[in-house]
């Protein structure tokens, strides 16, 4: 998204000009490095930038315990477990199957193989193999497949349409491997986004997910991305799709936070400056964000999704104090929306962390003065 990209370079430059800022009452303060008034996130209890972690949006120690496991052993077995413990109801299992096949994707990018060497990934391979009808292997199997697609290939090419076509067949496959669970149907749409399905064929798709999961905040976002002007609909027809789903959101759904996701996926070319942030549509979205981040269950696993892309508008609106209070809760993880489109998500997420600092403190605020 050039927008990001431009946003996230002024920011860069900014920092980079300013790279230790403290309060002041005309605003934010040049100082220099190691001045005893100098706004410093690790004050706060932050991580420093090397420690952030960019696999995930937030803690899931369950899986990241695996996932260490299996990069280490390369046996599968306890990825399949896992997978087969978590409800298929839920977000957390949709989270579950992109993480190891994106654990997967990376290995084989990392370690293409050769004459004398096993490509990465190859615990899925064998996962596969071993148990060709678990529905955990062919659900990770077939976001393994769209995900080489999106990295490896341009959209439109033949590359792209082979594989795609290929993670196709992976859905249907998983789909009938586990009737009820709508994993599968979630990576089909992005077969259908990749594959330019026509609006009748994306709405049965879409009409077979309600059916399974009506408000499964993965699946809207995932679909989401359809509807978007850079992809086959309109901004009028992305806002209204998110607006929709806000609307008829249970108490305690995180899907009023869509519009929000909307919003940032149609940012402006040319509105860099704070104003846009605080323009109606803008702070419309905001609130609804944060009425559901207020709402929603505390160990529910889209949570931290929503508390990121919220660090993005409420820093960009100089919301400082709103901010903080989400840094406070994501912290730590730095695997969403919009650090996970950088190609440094820990710098990008460090960057807008400290011009959170050093807004709070520009107008008052300290370690002390803020909520835990």
């Amino acid at each position: 998204m050039a927008t990001l990209w431009l946003l996230l370079a002024l920011a860069l430059l900014a920092f980079a000009l300013l790279p230790l800022i403290r309060r002041g009452r005309g605003g934010i303060e040049r100082v220099h490095p190691g001045h005893p008034d100098a706004a410093d996130p690790e004050r706060y209890g932050f991580l420093r930038q090397e420690e952030l972690d960019v696999r995930m949006p937030g803690p899931d120690q369950d899986l990241l315990d695996v996932l260490d496991l299996v990069g280490r052993t390369g046996d599968y077995r306890a990825a399949a477990q896992l997978l087969a413990g978590t409800e298929t109801e839920g977000e957390r299992r949709w989270q579950r199957v992109q993480a190891f096949a994106g654990a997967a994707s990376l290995e084989l990018r990392e370690r293409p193989g050769g004459v004398h060497e096993t490509p990465g990934g190859q615990w899925l391979r064998v996962w596969r193999a071993e148990q060709p009808k678990d529905p955990g292997g062919a659900a990770v199997h077939a976001e393994f497949l769209a995900q080489q697609a999106w990295r490896t290939s341009v959209p439109g090419t033949d590359d792209f349409r082979i594989i795609m076509e290929e993670a196709r067949d992976a859905c249907e496959r998983a789909a009938l491997a586990a009737p009820g669970d709508p994993v599968p149907h979630l990576v089909m749409l992005s077969v259908a986004r990749g594959l330019g399905w026509s609006r009748p064929d994306f709405d049965e798709l879409w009409g077979k997910i309600l059916g399974l999961a009506p408000h499964h905040m993965g699946a809207h976002l995932a679909a989401l991305h359809y509807t978007c002007e850079k992809w086959h609909g309109s901004r009028e027809e992305a806002y209204a799709f998110a607006e929709a789903a806000a609307a008829r959101a249970p108490e305690g759904s995180l899907l009023a936070a869509l519009p929000l996701f909307a919003v940032f996926e149609h940012l402006p070319e040319v509105n860099l400056v704070a104003g846009f942030y605080r323009s109606e549509v803008v702070v419309r979205a905001i609130h609804g964000a944060l009425h559901a981040v207020h709402s929603a269950r505390p160990d529910d696993p889209m949570l931290a999704h929503v508390r990121h892309l919220l660090v993005f508008f409420l820093v960009r609106a100089e919301r400082w104090a709103e901010a903080m209070d989400q840094l406070v809760h994501v912290d730590g993880h730095v695997g969403a929306l919009p650090w996970s489109l950088s190609e440094d998500p820990a710098e990008a997420f460090a960057v807008y962390r400290a011009l959170a600092v050093a807004g709070y403190e520009a107008n008052g605020g300290n370690p002390a003065t803020l909520p835990g």
